[in-house]
């Protein structure tokens, strides 16, 4: 059940503001002919360009040297080529009126006197490069793409049992909060649509080898598309600012005055570029919606997207403080919790204060220079210490646990063992590390943890399997890395992974903040291994892991942590900053990285308006068969599918055909009888018998060709989400996978529908998938290999099911083992295609994805 705002419920109007009565069709608008391709001739024209600058991003020459052999091969006919050259097919690019939002140019310097003393960043001048954001947001708003992901009013999701949940950032505490108090400030802006608008910046490094290249992007998005939308890459999030980087010489390093200076230019950036819509954060603007009808909006800052680097400099505080609440540095995590910061008492303290900076720097935390006028303040309603959201992958997956508890652990083994032993057992944990069976989208570690720079999927690929590297040996029920790390390490691991995948889901109920909660207890509880073994000594206070303190507010504020993530801004670094800038020549590349951007967006706006209009299909549908026909390890899917297995398109070759011959070259005997039985149920599933116990004689024969396949695309959803983007997973049964072996996927399967989590599932492992016709009817079938349980509760340490091998003949989605490791070391040329035959008993690894936590976890 859903509850909304009635008085900002958007009323459908002209394009002049007459409303239009209920139910009426949207307001006419002059569209193109379904044949106008304009400024293209035709579709083959714009496809070409499309292909050519968007999706292969070829280089001028080669564009060039493709436009002479079109024209070579149609001079014969009186024809050329649909571009002349590279430059005529930009120039076509540059001519699309559809999501033209040209870049627009400020200078910045510091208004004084100069002289030969004076420093060299005071002299400069600085270039501030944006986009109006008023026009962004306007196309933002008219994109059809988007209708049906879209809230056009603040609202409240309530569960069967009458208990709010939290999704979207329109279904978050802020929004209806915020919608509210603009009617009560200005009842005139009834039937008005709130548009919360959410922000976000983090700098980039594009190029390390050929110099220090940095680049300080934002980018800009609305909270009423849904957050799916903003992970997609479908244009929800659009750089709209490049932040000017003052460079200084190093005597001036640790010049303070520098450093404020910074400070102040990105706040002065901030609030010179959003001038342009300010009035209509006070009076609403006409503006065409993903629906087509044109509506009255409203704007609201809502949130914004940083690191903490950027949050101390966005809120104005001292480094060490806490950028939500006035937790003291030394002692963040305080019982009870401190309050939180607010605009009206930063405002009461530097007035109180102003002659006494160092008072409010040393006891506050607050850097006067930069609150006394930080960009909010330019703005109504705008409070940045509640913008400030939640940002799982600077303060959770490379904050919490990179940079804190994977270097805390081999902290601790040097404590304990010293460094030449700790490297011993480091290099057999990277030996572990890589023996992770495979699994769709898991990346690969040959050599372990030992790379320079870690990237977010990084981080969470080597959380996936981290898990593994503390579990019990079977034999002395410790630890399996025995002697290596304490039961309480485990634990503090356990907890922190249980935070992090609940933090991941993509809705909350009260029930599942509370299971957040009980797990960020249980890591403040268990971390203190690491100040009793001397590795974090003085106690643990860090801005980052205090953040999770915030998490539960966060998130009933603006819904799901996952929507409004630095994750999002990072991936958008890849097509707005990293390839514009490497398909520059590099020299003053911004201007080029601009143009870039700009004719991507307009290629971009035009494929929208021509899938609006049905001329071509919608390019993410063709997305997800090229994911099909290529079998790719994953990606969306679109319909709603719980647990559906389908086989591979086509057959393997090179198979026998007859079932005894079949059964013969896998070498199972019973291969022919186990999948009678199977027909057997499938054709009586209420028979009074069951199969196991009819003689083989009554069995029913199978006289058509078995068809063998290597792989099964298994389609699912998060139990808490069935309406977000659906998983695709691609099992793997094969006798040759990329030459290395075979490669026979883990898979779960429902026993019990009526047990919740892993008590209902079994584990099997692929051992053959195929298909059999038998009157009519097509049967696809998969002969397994079973695991059994080890005892009735998960680990008490891992909080991780144990499973040992089981041959019977359906798979609901994959599922990853880890194995058991035991007290012996690696061997150095272990590969990990081997490790599903090599051990005895295996962990059910739960973190492998969000989707698998969610099916099988349980309350810590």
């Amino acid at each position: 059940m859903v509850a909304r705002l009635v008085e900002l419920t958007p009323l459908p109007c002209t394009s002049t503001g007459a409303l239009l009565p209920e139910n009426a069709a949207p307001s006419t608008l002059t569209k193109a002919a379904v044949d106008n391709w304009a400024p293209f001739k035709n579709c083959a024209e714009f496809q070409l360009a499309d292909l050519l600058f968007r999706r292969v991003e070829m280089s001028i020459d080669n564009i060039n040297e493709l436009c002479a052999i079109h024209d070579g091969l149609l001079q014969n006919h009186g024809d050329v080529g649909p571009f002349a050259s590279a430059n005529n097919m930009y120039e076509t690019i540059n001519s699309i009126q559809h999501g033209d939002a040209p870049w627009l140019h400020l200078k910045a310097s510091l208004s004084l006197n100069v002289d030969e003393n004076t420093p060299t960043w005071k002299k400069k001048e600085y270039d501030i490069w944006y986009r109006d954001p008023d026009v962004v947001l306007k196309q933002m708003l008219n994109n059809p793409d988007f209708d049906g992901e879209f809230d056009y009013t603040p609202y409240i999701e309530l569960d069967t049992k009458g208990e709010q949940q939290w999704s979207d950032v329109m279904s978050g505490n802020y929004a209806w909060r915020q919608a509210n108090r603009i009617y009560d400030d200005d009842p005139s802006t009834a039937g008005s649509m709130y548009c919360p608008i959410i922000c976000g910046t983090d700098k980039t490094t594009v190029s390390v080898a050929t110099g220090h290249v940095e680049y300080h992007p934002g980018y800009i998005s609305i909270g009423n598309l849904h957050n799916n939308v903003r992970r997609a890459h479908r244009n929800g999030v659009v750089p709209f600012i490049f932040f000017p980087i003052p460079k200084n010489e190093r005597k001036d390093d640790k010049d303070n005055e520098f450093r404020t200076f910074k400070k102040q230019l990105f706040h002065m950036a901030l609030s010179a570029v959003f001038r342009s819509i300010r009035p209509a954060m006070l009076t609403p603007v006409i503006r065409r919606c993903p629906d087509s009808h044109y509506r009255r909006v409203i704007y609201d800052f809502t949130a914004f997207i940083g690191d903490y680097p950027e949050q101390v400099v966005l809120a104005g505080i001292v480094q060490g403080w806490c950028a939500k609440c006035t937790a003291l540095p030394d002692n963040l995590d305080a019982s009870p919790p401190a309050l939180p910061r607010e605009r009206s008492h930063t405002d009461f303290l530097s007035h109180l204060f102003h002659e006494d900076a160092g008072q409010l720097w040393n006891e506050y935390g607050i850097d006067n220079k930069i609150v006394m006028s930080p960009f909010t303040s330019d703005y109504p309603r705008a409070d940045i210490y509640a913008m400030l959201s939640p940002d799982l992958l600077h303060q959770v997956i490379k904050g919490t646990f990179k940079d804190h508890l994977v270097t805390w652990v081999g902290e601790y083994l040097e404590i304990r063992e010293g460094k030449a032993r700790a490297a011993t057992i480091m290099d057999d944990i990277d030996r572990r590390i890589a023996a992770a069976p495979a699994f769709p989208g898991l990346r690969r570690f040959p050599e372990g943890r030992r790379f320079k720079q870690w990237t977010g999927d990084d981080s969470k690929a080597l959380m996936k399997v981290l898990k593994t590297l503390q579990r019990f040996c079977p034999s002395l029920y410790i630890p399996a890395l025995v002697g290596y790390i304490p039961s309480e390490m485990i634990r503090t691991l356990v907890a922190f992974l249980e935070f992090c995948y609940i933090a991941r889901r993509p809705r909350f109920s009260l029930c599942l903040l509370d299971q957040l909660n009980h797990a960020l207890h249980s890591f403040h509880l268990y971390r203190e291994v690491f100040q009793d073994t001397g590795v974090h000594p003085k106690g643990i206070s860090l801005p980052r892991q205090h953040s999770l303190m915030h998490y539960r507010t966060l998130i009933e504020e603006f819904g799901a942590p996952g929507g409004l993530c630095s994750s999002i801004t990072e991936s958008r670094h890849i097509t707005a900053v990293k390839k514009p800038w490497r398909r520059s020549n590099r020299y003053n590349a911004l201007g080029q990285m601009l143009q870039t951007n700009q004719r991507l967006d307009k290629l971009h706006v035009l494929r929208v308006d021509f899938v609006a209009r049905k001329m071509i299909p919608p390019f993410y549908e063709m997305v997800v068969k090229d994911n099909m026909d290529n079998e790719l390890e994953a990606g969306p899917v679109d319909e709603l599918v719980s647990g559906n297995v389908v086989l591979a398109r086509s057959p393997a070759a090179g198979y026998p055909r007859n079932i005894d011959s079949i059964a013969e070259h896998i070498q199972i005997a019973n291969f022919s009888i186990l999948t009678r039985r199977f027909l057997y149920d499938q054709l009586d599933p209420l028979a009074l018998f069951p199969a196991e116990s009819v003689p083989h004689n009554r069995l029913p024969e199978i006289l058509s060709d078995i068809a063998i396949y290597h792989s099964a695309v298994a389609t699912f959803y998060a139990p808490s989400d069935p309406s977000g983007l659906h998983g695709i997973y691609r099992l793997r049964c094969t006798p040759q996978w990329r030459h290395s072996g075979p490669r026979r996927d883990c898979a779960f399967v429902v026993e019990d529908q009526g047990k919740a989590g892993f008590g209902g599932l079994s584990v099997v492992r692929l051992h053959l998938l195929f298909s059999f016709k038998h009157s009519g009817t097509f049967y696809p079938c998969a002969l397994v290999q079973w695991f059994n349980k080890v005892g009735t509760h998960c680990d008490a340490d891992t909080g991780l099911w144990m499973v040992e091998p089981d041959l019977r003949v359906g798979p609901t989605r994959g599922a990853h083992l880890m194995p058991i490791f035991g007290r012996r070391l690696m061997p150095e040329n272990f590969r990990f295609e081997w490790s599903l035959d090599s051990f005895q008993g295996f962990y059910v690894n739960q973190y492998i994805d969000h989707h698998t936590h969610e099916l099988l976890s349980s309350p810590l």
